[in-house]
């Protein structure tokens, strides 16, 4: 299909002004195709003119452009060319357009534990043409009216309340039958972009409730998922965090909710996290826990509600122009989930899960040869997808929180309200919220400041340099900022140095100094003449965007007693520098493993265990030698079971534990402990082997061979889901068996049955990095399948198996030839290439790791 162009999208906007759609979708046509019919009314400013309406159909029944027809000879790669405009026109367009499985235009999926038939779109960034024919284009915003003809037992939603369907005369059908078919008329809504407006349609179970905001405003709530996981849904607490983040949202904002309801849907398949569809929010369905999780899990879930609900004012109410400016549509909603979480909810804690988790991913993504600037450039929407990543949300939100401390939380909100004001049921560009900001702050360098942070790429990084006397004592003291050779920038940073001493086996914060370190050297003349510190602590409380560095004192104390410091974010700040240091080769993975099983038995919160838990996991699997993997694992494996062994019963700790065996347990002693707790021949006190631990203790047993397919299928009965599927899926890729990898890796590549949930998790087992030597043949079958990856499947599916199927367990000369080959070809398409540009880097960082 033809890939908008920002040239094309700016030219068809200053031509045309839209007012209104009318979309009318049928879902009573079969399981293939839905039909859609759609009424634009809309006017151009020359008359003459000529245009294209953008759809991705199966077949065009009709199209009239003021009441003559268009010549639909003319249709190719999604457009439809409109000629001899009017000053105003009427544009009709019937068609046929098919349901997808891959999480774009209309989602189709059918739920094997009932058979019941759920649909919801998803039209982000320019998949509405897959729906309806339109001007996909964010700036060309309208009301729009939808009518939907289903069975008249679903449940229908969209982004305005509709009233009581009526019903639909269908031969052969009775009223309330299950074949019976009804109509619902939903009215207008304001003007939006095509992009946030939605349709979710099924046998949903669907729990409402209103809610009335501090100020007054009475808004209707509704949550929803597939009925088969009603049980799972927890409205009170969907309602409660809800409720929480209307009532500082409408404060915050100084204004009421945009919209006339809140609904939030938890719908099968999803490829992303959540979509801010206006009022009809949609989210993935691991936001629903179907066994125990930890309180990080609900932190995180409250953390998504509140990013969505923000892109309510911010996304929804004022638009931006054009996907250039999605980084700051993520990086506000970002910011805003966690700063709402932290002032609105019991989640105080929250920037540091925003550290240890989100502010990570921007300094690895920034860290890549694919780095971009915050602010890149976006001249197609396939330009601005490739971008669509760490850096857009995580280093965005850091930036965006690192503005807010500069000129100030209330001014900077201030700037906020004015700008929403301003440009309300319109769009924007990030050019018009800087200078709302730089009025109400009375700053007037901001657009200097946002250069420098949001037009250039690469972290800098910080390092302490001192000289003590004999007596110990600081005679000098300075922070050092480096920047990459590729990307030469030094900007200014305002962080705080800690100072911490050992004191009775914990560390204590002796000093603390906030600078702005602006250039190469930047003293801190307040340390001078104290005594010299066990541990200095670049970048304390987590206040800039930097990479940091220890001194060799420094990282000899912390290498016993990283665990120790008070604060949480603290324990962060000096956790991401020693990953990124395993990951450089300046510390080797034994050395780093044996940091992490000291440093984490002392760990107190939940958020930064289980965090480190997971990304600790992927830097192993990853970096370390196959050869002595077995004895990492074991080393860390023995440290959880004597953790679990103290862990509070029933708590969250003692969970986190468990599910670490679930990726370490490997010694006989320690995989007995997982088959007994899996068989219930082993119990711990208030330890509940639920449906998500069981299928995570059985897929270590058939990982390390202890085990065999037979205890997979008995459990695919015990969770007979769509969930238990992909699980036993995963289970069978990954037996240690040449037969089953066969099985797996044709699964993977040669149907397309699997969704992105079921990708995700089949391929992580089929790379179990036990197995590298049952995977050493699938390097070459990669690159093969990539040249046909690149002529098949949507972009996103094609990025997330190249992605996922990377043969990292190959690592070593053989495989970075067959990287460099393939770079090599004339015609590599540019996503598949982004992807392998990114693991060839990584490779080469095993490789050095390894040698180290």
């Amino acid at each position: 299909m033809a890939d908008l162009t920002r040239d094309e999208a700016r030219e068809r906007a200053g031509l045309l002004t839209v007012q209104s759609y009318e979309v009318d979708l049928d879902f009573t046509r079969g399981d293939t195709v839905f039909g859609s019919t759609s009424v634009i009314r809309f006017t151009s400013a020359r008359v003459g003119a000529e245009t294209v309406v953008d759809l991705i159909a199966e077949h065009i029944h009709q199209a009239t452009l003021n009441g003559a027809p268009v010549d639909l000879t003319e249709y190719a790669d999604g457009r439809l060319p409109l000629r001899d405009l009017e000053a105003d026109n009427i544009l009709a367009v019937t068609a046929d357009y098919a349901y997808t499985n891959q999480s774009t235009g209309v989602h189709r999926a059918v739920d094997q534990a009932d058979g019941k038939i759920y649909l919801y779109t998803m039209l982000c960034p320019a998949e509405a043409r897959r729906v309806f024919a339109n001007f996909d284009q964010p700036d060309l915003k309208a009301t729009f009216t939808y009518a939907v003809t289903a069975p008249a037992h679903w449940v229908v939603l969209s982004n305005a309340a509709a009233p009581e369907p009526t019903p639909v005369e269908v031969e052969g059908s009775e009223d309330g039958a299950v074949g019976a078919v009804a109509r619902w008329q939903f009215p207008p809504t304001p003007r939006l972009s095509a992009y946030v407006t939605a349709i979710v349609a099924g046998e949903y179970a669907y729990v409402q409730q209103p809610f009335t905001t501090r100020r007054g405003q009475v808004i209707p709530l509704g949550v929803a998922c597939r009925a088969s996981l009603a049980e799972y849904l927890e409205p009170e607490d969907m309602f409660a965090v809800t409720g929480q983040g209307l009532d500082f949202y409408t404060d915050l904002f100084d204004m009421d909710f945009p919209f006339t309801k809140y609904d939030q849907i938890f719908v099968p398949e999803f490829a992303a996290g959540a979509m801010e569809n206006a009022a009809c929010v949609t989210f993935s369905e691991s936001f629903l826990f179907r066994s125990k999780v930890t309180s990080l899990l609900y932190e995180s879930r409250a953390m998504v509600t509140l990013h969505e609900m923000a892109h309510m004012w911010f996304g929804d109410y004022v638009t931006m122009r054009w996907w250039g400016d999605i980084w700051l549509n993520e990086s506000f909603a970002e910011f805003c989930g966690f700063f709402a979480c932290v002032e609105a909810t019991q989640y105080r804690d929250a920037w540091t899960s925003f550290a240890s988790q989100r502010k990570t991913w921007g300094y690895t993504q920034d860290q890549l040869p694919t780095t971009h600037p915050v602010v890149s450039d976006a001249p197609t929407i396939n330009a601005v997808l490739a971008n669509f990543d760490g850096i857009s949300y995580a280093k965005g939100a850091s930036v965006l929180k690192q503005l807010v401390a500069y000129v100030g939380a209330d001014q900077f909100f201030a700037g906020v309200r004015a700008y929403f004001a301003e440009h309300a049921w319109a769009n924007a560009e990030f050019a018009d919220l800087l200078r709302a900001v730089e009025t109400a702050s009375g700053k007037k360098d901001l657009r200097q400041w946002a250069a420098v942070w949001l037009e250039t790429s690469g972290p800098n990084t910080l390092r302490a340099e001192f000289e003590v006397d004999g007596e110990g004592r600081y005679t000098s003291f300075a922070v050092r900022q480096e920047a990459p050779a590729e990307y030469p920038t030094l900007r200014p940073h305002h962080i705080a140095t800690g100072l911490y001493d050992l004191e009775d086996g914990a560390l204590r914060r002796v000093a603390r100094v906030e600078i702005d370190a602006e250039s190469e050297l930047t003293p801190v003349p307040e340390f001078v003449g104290r005594a010299g510190a066990d541990v200095v602590l670049l970048n304390d409380e987590d206040l800039g965007y930097a990479l940091t560095r220890f001194d060799p004192r420094s990282l000899e104390v912390l290498t016993e007693h990283i665990g120790t410091f008070e604060h949480s974010l603290n324990r962060v700040v000096a956790w991401t520098a020693v990953m990124d240091m395993a990951k450089k080769a300046e510390l080797s993975i034994p050395d780093f493993v044996r940091m992490l099983g000291v440093g984490l038995r002392a760990e107190m919160s939940i958020s930064v265990l289980q965090t480190m838990h997971r990304r600790s996991e992927i830097i192993i699997r990853q970096f370390a030698d196959p050869a002595w993997l077995p004895s990492g694992l074991a080393g860390l494996a023995a440290v959880a079971i004597e953790a679990v062994g103290e862990a509070e019963p029933g708590g969250d700790f003692q969970l986190a534990w468990v599910q670490m065996l679930g990726w370490t347990a490997i010694t006989d002693e320690q995989l007995d402990l997982v088959q007994g707790l899996l068989e219930g021949t082993t119990t711990l006190p208030g330890l509940e082997v639920d449906t998500g631990l069981r299928w995570t203790l059985l897929h270590r047993l058939v990982a390390t061979g202890r085990v065999g397919a037979e205890l997979i299928d008995a459990e695919q009965e015990r969770d007979a889901t769509d969930a238990g599927t992909r699980h036993a899926r995963a289970a069978r890729a990954a037996v240690p068996d040449a037969g089953r990898k066969a099985e797996a890796w044709a699964l993977l590549t040669e149907s397309e049955e699997l969704g992105h949930q079921g990708i995700a998790v089949v391929s992580a087992g089929f790379g179990e990095a036990l197995h590298a030597e049952l995977l050493a043949p699938y390097a070459v079958k990669y690159f093969e399948f990539l040249s046909v990856l690149a002529m098949a499947r949507h972009e996103q599916v094609r990025m997330r198996l190249a992605e996922q199927l990377f043969p990292f367990a190959c690592a070593g000369d053989e495989l970075m030839r067959l990287i460099e080959d393939y770079l090599a070809g004339s015609e590599v398409e540019p996503g598949l290439r982004r992807v392998v540009v990114e693991a060839q880097d990584l490779t080469r960082q095993i490789l050095r790791s390894r040698a180290l």
